[in-house]
């Protein structure tokens, strides 16, 4: 039967065992304010017994290893939220500095009132300010100061749908600039994911470790990946994930297969395919790329459109009716607006230093005349077929109010999904994060123990000793 050197193996091999549970608790604690580290046990099982004649005797307590506390389920669920809440939040950065651009007050984000427009200065006032105009010159077209505040007036219009459309264009660019930036660094996260991926085979392959920091490690990296783009995760069983993005395998296991790359589809609309099927573009759902692209290629350019086609339309029918016209020296035959769109509208540079040059009259030599100036101001209420059978200013307000419902429709989403995305990270949080008074009392518990196999050696020994004194005697 085991003697008492097998007591104090059995008493020693306890206090190896307590006093790695300290330092696995104390690792814990240490890590109590680390969102990405997943907490970490002691995994204990008896030794090896003895068989014995009376049969087996146990050996004491082996630690077989540091098990961490992560659910694969949910890590998963919180990357895909990740993404949904990333393409949302890169959409609502998106409209917001568009309806900045466009100087109007659209939809609140706590309202689904869509309608609210016409900030002082912006272009729904300078549009209703030109035809106003128009109508004060009718009533007196031979007025100096009447005429010289319709050229103000177009002016002003001009200008702000110049800037209105500078100013988008220029969103455009930072949306095309952000996706090859997003790609960078997309590329980057997978050429360490792969990194991880190798340093964790080789633990768990070659040590038996288990590789827990890595795996932290690991997993931050991936939820960063899915900042960016929506992937598929592929667990290997060799501890490696692989990497998938709308069926193209991007990494697999410690190998980067491909990667991505942002290229120009023409008129400046970058879009995201893989290295090795340059120009065929992936189709992303979720991520800040996709948020970019999908904004980019939807509400801003309607938003364009609509501003473009609301300027053509103006330039043309004011254009049609104001060339039919008479100045104050019988000229007849000039445009008033020039340009195509809203980028390059203006107004005949001729009027800026001759308000005499407006063709207000329908009747050569009669100052006083205004039937081209009536008919200009009665075009701010007649409905235009190429705008929807929709005035100027209706236009206007439905252009603006689509993206306004788009934004509030964003804002409404985005405040749901960040409550989906609290709810799993708190899941997880309860069941892989640390909580001081669990690790107190494990510390607690591996103390105690520790006392008592202390005092097991002390026992054993105090009894070799009287052992020894009677052998001697």
């Amino acid at each position: 039967m085991p003697g008492l050197i097998d007591s104090l193996n059995i008493a020693t091999s306890s206090l190896d065992a307590q006093q790695e549970g300290v330092e696995v608790a104390g690792q814990n604690l240490a890590n109590i304010n680390n969102p990405d580290y997943a907490r970490q046990v002691l995994v204990e099982q008896a030794a090896t017994p003895l068989q014995t004649s009376f049969g087996p005797e146990g050996t004491g307590v082996q630690v077989v290893g540091i098990q961490q506390i992560r659910d694969a389920l949910l890590d998963q669920q919180v990357q895909g939220e990740n993404s949904i809440t990333s393409y949302l939040q890169a959409q609502q950065e998106a409209l917001q500095t568009a309806q900045s651009n466009l100087g109007e007050q659209l939809a609140d984000s706590s309202s689904s009132d869509t309608t609210g427009v016409g900030s002082t200065g912006a272009l729904d006032s300078d549009l209703s300010g030109l035809f106003n105009n128009f109508q004060a010159l009718s009533t007196d077209p031979s007025s100096t100061a009447n005429r010289q505040a319709v050229i103000s007036q177009a002016q002003q219009l001009a200008a702000q749908f110049n800037q209105v459309d500078q100013s988008l264009g220029g969103l455009k660019a930072q949306l095309n600039q952000s996706v090859q930036t997003d790609v960078a660094s997309a590329n980057q996260l997978l050429s360490q994911i792969a990194g991880l991926n190798q340093q964790i085979a080789l633990a768990k392959g070659t040590s038996g470790g288990s590789a827990n920091d890595l795996i932290d490690e690991r997993e931050q990296a991936l939820e960063n990946l899915a900042n960016l783009v929506n992937f598929q995760p592929v667990a290997n069983a060799d501890g490696t994930v692989n990497v998938v993005v709308d069926g193209q395998l991007l990494v697999s296991g410690s190998q980067v297969q491909d990667t991505l790359q942002a290229y120009d589809a023409g008129g400046g609309q970058m879009l995201v395919s893989t290295a090795s099927a340059p120009g065929t573009a992936l189709t992303l759902t979720g991520g800040s790329i996709a948020g970019a692209i999908d904004t980019r290629d939807g509400a801003l350019a309607s938003l364009q459109g609509g501003l473009n086609q609301l300027a053509s339309q103006l330039i043309s029918q004011v254009n049609a009716a104001y060339s039919k016209g008479y100045d104050l020296n019988g000229n007849t035959g000039a445009d008033f607006f020039t340009g195509t769109n809203a980028s390059n509208i203006g107004v005949n540079a001729t009027l800026a230093n001759d308000p005499s040059a407006l063709q207000a009259a329908g009747v050569a030599g009669v100052p006083g005349d205004n039937q081209v100036a009536a008919a200009l101001a009665q075009l701010g209420n007649t409905a235009q077929t190429a705008l929807g059978n929709q005035t100027f200013s209706d236009s206007y307000n439905a252009t603006i109010t689509e993206l306004g419902s788009a934004l509030s429709n964003t804002n409404s989403s985005l405040s749901d999904q960040q409550a989906v995305q609290e709810m799993l990270t708190q899941q997880r949080s309860s069941a892989s994060g640390v909580s001081l008074n669990d690790e107190m009392a494990s510390i607690m518990t591996y103390q105690q123990a520790f006392e008592a196999s202390a005092e097991l050696v002390n026992t054993i020994n105090t009894m070799m000793g009287d052992l020894m004194g009677i052998k001697q005697s």
